[in-house]
């Protein structure tokens, strides 16, 4: 891959680094030698990225042309939008206070390139703001008000406008920011026509995939083609170096990785966990009122409200024991059986301190819980997860807080009861396209879906026991089909 640097006029920029050209606006939007799709990427420096200047065309015809520009479209809009920077930038306050907390003026500016400052004691600040707004060279204005500091706007720097003093510091910056396996991961040799990003993290407890399983899905997808790279949530500014994007990180509405999958779909990659899924399967209430609405058989639910006094109506609908669930728990976990009406009032209690509303389910006790997998509204694997030892659940949590989880036992699909699979399937076809994990109760002939979730276990030896590498080749297979139809 060659790095492009587009400037108004290259004669201000003098670099010499391999691989590394500098390029005039003028003669990236006009000339042949870029306007195929070949393998470059590009690094818009112009002086200004206004609305149909040269400066947005450049990245807006790189992006066309599939040469991956910094920035992108999305990042030159959202640096033009105050409330966008506001938002963006309330993740790092708190290394906003911290770093300009020895600051006696009001007013602050902060100059960033490549996520560095002139002064070093400002690196980890501008460090962040590189994350969030993935431009090259950033002038961002600090204000401080009665609550503290707050970012103002940001603006990008020309090549013009940097200091005299400050020109050796950026080149430099250059040349460690273009040195770093962090920029240039993705040397596509000739047998990889598409790159992918998996969101992992292996120190992580609940992560659902082992590392087995992770290496397992880089071996297939490379040998299907796609050059494959382990991304943390560090990354977040390079999600458009990708095609896809898949997420082996537990999801969440208020964490990084809903963030990652906005940000990865609006950018136009291929992405599983995408946003929308997300947002429906991590919200029992959401799900509770789609599969009643679409005639899906669940247990017996009521939505209690905080501050309704409606305990009794659960106590009369249900009856002990009554499993409450946290609109968003995960992993068994934001969920507890209160087995008298002292135990429903405390875990009421604890659960309204972070939400408005819970749920209160039937309790249906069986040895195990199904698990089918559905991808692209197509059964994909079928599981028995057994509960814990000596748990009603699947998942434990132990004096020592961890996670003890009970057997696995895959099951061929053509085993799993016709009522589970057609109940699966219903279920996970109101959500989407994606990747799914249907969680079922079999009890006298009936079957009751528990949950949809995105972002199902898939780990080696347990899910993968009967398919083997076909599991794994059907998701990447997923991946391929999207992108080239």
């Amino acid at each position: 891959m060659k790095f492009l640097v587009i400037v108004d006029d290259p004669s201000k920029l003098k670099i010499d680094l391999p691989n590394t050209e500098v390029v005039s606006a003028n003669s990236y939007l006009t000339e042949n030698e870029y306007s195929g799709s070949g393998d470059f990427k590009v690094f818009n420096l112009c002086k200004s990225y206004k609305y149909q200047s040269y400066g947005y065309y450049v990245s807006l015809l790189a992006e066309a042309r599939g040469h991956k520009p910094v920035p992108n479209i999305s990042t030159i809009q959202d640096i033009k939008n105050n409330s966008i920077v506001k938002i963006e930038s309330e993740e790092i306050e708190e290394i906003i206070h911290k770093s300009l907390k020895g600051v006696n003026s009001d007013k602050f500016v902060l100059d960033v390139y490549f996520g560095k400052n002139f002064m070093k004691k400002y690196d980890s600040l501008s460090s962040q703001i590189f994350k969030l707004f993935y431009i090259p060279f950033l002038r961002v204005n600090f204000i401080k008000n009665s609550e503290g500091w707050n970012v103002q706007s940001i603006t990008s720097i020309s090549v013009d406008e940097i200091p005299e003093e400050h020109k050796q510091f950026v080149l430099e910056c250059f040349k460690d920011f273009f040195s770093k396996k962090m920029v240039s991961p993705m040397k596509k040799k000739n047998s990889y026509k598409y790159s992918m990003a998996i969101l992992y993290d292996p120190s992580l407890e609940k992560n659902p995939s082992n590392e087995k399983a992770i290496k397992k899905f880089v071996k297939i997808a490379e040998s299907a083609g796609i050059e494959t790279e382990i991304i943390t949530k560090e990354d977040y500014n390079r999600i458009p170096e990708f095609d896809i994007l898949f997420m082996r990180e537990t999801t969440g509405v208020n964490d990084h990785t809903y963030k990652f999958s906005r940000r990865a779909s609006a950018e136009g990659l291929v992405v599983i966990d995408d946003p929308w899924s997300i947002l429906k399967c991590c919200n029992k209430v959401y799900l509770t009122e789609l599969l009643k609405n679409n005639e899906v058989s669940i247990p017996k639910t009521v939505i209690i409200k905080k501050n309704n006094g409606g305990t009794k109506k659960v106590i009369e609908e249900i009856g002990f024991p009554i499993v409450l669930k946290k609109p968003d728990g995960s992993f068994s976990l934001g969920v507890k059986k209160a087995n008298n009406e002292e135990e429903l009032n405390t875990f009421l209690s604890e659960f309204f301190e972070k939400s408005d509303l819970v749920l209160g389910q039937e309790f249906i006790p069986t040895l195990f819980d199904w698990r089918i997998g559905v991808l692209n509204k197509k059964p994909l694997f079928a599981c028995k997860y057994y509960m814990a030892k000596q748990h009603w659940q699947i998942a434990k949590r132990n004096n020592n807080e961890k996670i003890e989880y009970g057997d696995v036992e895959a099951v061929p699909m053509e085993k799993v009861p016709k009522k589970v699979l057609r109940e699966a399937l219903k279920a996970a076809n109101l959500i989407g396209d994606g990747l799914y994990g249907v969680d079922l109760k079999e009890i006298n002939g009936n079957a009751y879906i528990i949950e949809v979730n995105d972002n199902p276990n898939i780990d080696q030896g347990d899910e993968d026991k009967l398919l083997g590498d076909s599991l794994y080749s059907e998701i990447i297979r997923y991946f391929l089909n999207k992108l080239e139809n």
